[in-house]
């Protein structure tokens, strides 16, 4: 059983995220996408600062799938450099876990 993985990505709007979160789930890349929408997000892009309100995906997938999981992520965003931070928690349920690797290694 591999490691589970927790993948931070945000998207411009809810409709984006939700297409896409439904299509990497139902690909198998993806157990599980939770939406977290009205994330407000400052940083700099190009020299300037900006502002820009976002939504906020939380997928839970696995250390074995994590390099097709993200080839499709940053071929379906819409940016040009797409926030994609894989965490590795440090304590997981067992179950939870299993049934993480079970959904995307199959």
């Amino acid at each position: 059983m591999s490691e589970v993985l927790v993948i931070l990505c945000t998207f411009p709007g809810l409709e984006q995220a939700r297409q896409i979160g439904t299509l990497l789930v139902e690909t198998q890349l993806a157990a599980c996408v939770n939406l977290l929408p009205a994330v407000e997000s400052i940083y700099r892009w190009q020299g300037k600062v900006e502002k820009a309100d976002e939504v906020l995906a939380v997928f839970k997938t696995s250390a074995a799938v994590f390099p097709a999981f993200e080839k499709a992520l940053t071929e379906l965003h819409p940016y040009e450099v797409p926030e994609i931070i894989a965490l590795s928690p440090e304590k997981i349920a067992a179950p939870y876990r299993a049934w993480v690797c079970a959904e995307v290694e199959r």
